[in-house]
């Protein structure tokens, strides 16, 4: 009998349909929909005004342009999303950009012991690069919600991906190929105290195996003890991007050989970073290693890599990645595939000791002057007044979790969601504009929307909770309209997008900028990423993941969905005395347990 053809992951690329252009009245009638519980009713008078004015004026002239933009592209936003939300920014990309999370592992089959960083790390780098040769070979299944297929072109990212700044807007390298693309670099880079390796993670065309792995890991870590720290460049991709991109041209001019090492690291599968940090607290909580992996040791990640695999001396392990290259599901995805198979073989290699002959790690070692060394201490010194800047907390939340949710038949991202906008409004006394991600994936190259979970029926509801006598149907009233404006969202149908794709067209074709935005309350209902809560649901795994607040006065909320618990992330920064990560996450677990209450006790 023949073999059952199997689905290559990228085969229903080209069948994917393009990424629609909603209507103008649909999104503005969502947009004053979206801004009514930011407003009094005389703000919301004039912004009705402003709307109309738009829509019958320059925001008619702008849609038509736009459509004809859609014409000629699969994607109309693609182009514009990828500078406008990441390679035009010039802001630090490690620590407001990037995103990081503590790895699972530890709940199963590696609890924190000294001794084991070098072992365990090799035998997670092996099952790194399986999932590496599964997207190379087109071995993994297309992700499908339902039946339905979703774009698969991020995960070409994950793999031999950098940025690159420069002095105005940033570029990313993808040097990736599938097998019948081509050869795709599989060399890896191993960063300790400041210095900088590589070695191939092939020998005769076969995965390096973990004791092969733990051979040049240990070579690395030997050639580090006892000896002075590196000069530690990497610290120069967590400066501010214009300066880090002058640094950058000084450093290659300096001497040719860098501009070889940068195109190494840059063009390697990813980054090893072996950590002296031993961050572990306890299995419900992560905050010690969240923190480590969002804002530690910066001469031991390369800020603009799309990722860095942490090994911390303790046996703990996290991730930091770039996240203009991808969105977090897609990390969410290796890091699932990693850890179910470290669960199935407890941890353990099984295989042939056997190491072959092959070339011991080579050390990559910048030529730097006295301008470089001050430039890393510039860098050095601003990332660590912001990480020290930022508060963030991991815990477990384990009064129940999706089981319990789904008994009550409630949602329970949404159920979540909701307790987030009422632990804000209890907090702070007012409606707080949040950013929750709906993916877009069903489209060609699609990637994310925007779901404002806080509405006219959240804000309704919030105010009822403060009464002893609240009933279920303003729960069930915001519930519903979460779950169509996320549904609406996922569709293509949200409005954010549309907005900014308005915005830029009229800024390209030299208009003033239209008065829908630089009306108040568009900034203040988060328009233009001034989100006070930027949220995500990490997913339903044992995966978790912690971002830093889109704006200073806000929080970062990251949260995974277990049937027994809900793990959560919180930041803030220390110095906006308005927010405080622990005071939301308290209050998030009073909210919890309030709402269950109130679906257990109200009857319809």
């Amino acid at each position: 009998m023949p073999e059952p053809q199997h689905e290559r992951t990228f085969q229903y690329q080209n069948s994917l349909p393009a990424l629609p252009v909603p209507t103008l009245e649909g999104s503005l009638s969502k947009y004053l929909d979206a801004v009514r519980p930011f407003a009094s009713d005389q703000e919301f008078k004039t912004t009705v005004d402003i709307v109309q004015t738009f829509q019958e004026g320059i925001g008619k002239e702008l849609h038509h342009k736009l459509l004809q933009r859609a014409k000629t592209r699969r994607n109309w936003l693609e182009e514009w999303w990828l500078n406008s939300a990441y390679l035009e920014v010039r802001t630090p990309s490690q620590l407001n950009v990037n995103f990081g999370g503590p790895a699972p592992y530890l709940e199963h089959c590696w609890p924190p012991a000294e001794g084991t960083q070098l072992q365990r790390a090799s035998v997670n780098v092996w099952h790194t690069l399986q999932y590496w040769n599964l997207i190379y070979k087109e071995e993994m299944a297309p992700q499908k919600a339902g039946k339905m297929v979703l774009d698969m072109d991020q995960f070409r990212m994950l793999f031999c991906t950098c940025k690159v700044p420069a002095v105005e807007k940033d570029t990313i390298y993808n040097y990736f190929k599938t097998e019948r693309e081509g050869r795709c670099p599989s060399h890896l880079i191993v960063m300790c105290r400041g210095r900088i390796f590589t070695f191939d993670a092939l020998c005769d065309g076969e995965i390096l195996t973990p004791p092969e792995l733990l051979r040049q890991l240990s070579y690395v870590k030997e050639c580090c003890e006892g000896r002075p720290d590196g000069d530690g460049v990497a610290a120069l991709t967590s400066d501010e991007r214009t300066r880090w991109a002058k640094a950058r041209e000084y450093l290659i001019s300096i001497d040719p050989h860098n501009e070889s090492i940068l195109e190494t690291i840059q063009r390697s599968l990813f980054v090893i970073s072996l950590d002296d940090a031993k961050p572990y607290s306890s299995a419900e909580n992560y905050t010690n290693i969240a923190t480590e992996a969002l804002r530690g040791d910066p001469t031991i990640r390369w800020g603009d890599k799309s990722y860095n695999s942490l090994a911390f001396a303790d046996g703990t392990f996290g991730s930091n990645c770039d996240h203009a290259a991808y969105d977090g599901m897609v990390m969410v995805s290796m890091c699932w595939y990693v850890d179910q198979q470290l669960k199935a073989t407890e941890g353990k290699w099984k295989g042939s000791e056997r190491v072959r002959p092959m070339p011991l790690p080579e050390e990559l070692v910048f030529t730097t002057d006295q301008k470089v060394l001050n430039d890393i201490s510039h860098a050095k010194r601003q990332y660590f007044e912001m990480a020290q800047d930022l508060q963030i907390l991991c815990y477990a939340f384990t009064g129940f979790g999706k089981l319990a949710i789904k008994k009550k038949n409630l949602h329970p991202d949404t159920f979540v969601q909701l307790a987030m906008q009422l632990s804000y409004y209890r907090m702070h006394k007012i409606a707080g504009s949040c950013y929750e991600t709906a993916m877009t994936r069903r489209f060609y190259h699609g990637r994310t929307e925007t779901m404002r979970p806080c509405t006219s029926e959240a804000l309704s509801w919030c105010k009822a909770m403060m009464d002893p006598m609240c009933e279920r149907k303003a729960m069930l009233q915001a519930f519903n309209k979460h779950n169509k404006l996320m549904a609406e969202g996922q569709e293509g149908k949200g409005f954010d997008r549309h907005l900014l794709g308005l915005y830029l067209l009229a800024k390209e074709a030299g208009h003033p900028t239209p008065a829908l935005y630089t009306d108040p309350l568009y900034t203040k209902s988060g328009g233009g990423g001034n989100f006070v809560l930027s949220s995500s649901l990490v997913g339903y795994t044992s995966v978790q993941g912690v971002v830093a607040p889109m704006v200073h006065h806000g929080y970062g909320f990251f949260y995974r969905i277990n049937n027994d618990r809900i793990v959560i992330s919180v930041s803030a920064w220390k110095s906006c005395h308005q927010t405080d990560a622990a005071t939301l996450f308290n209050n998030f677990c009073n909210s919890m347990h309030d709402m269950f209450h109130l679906a257990t006790t109200s009857q319809l």
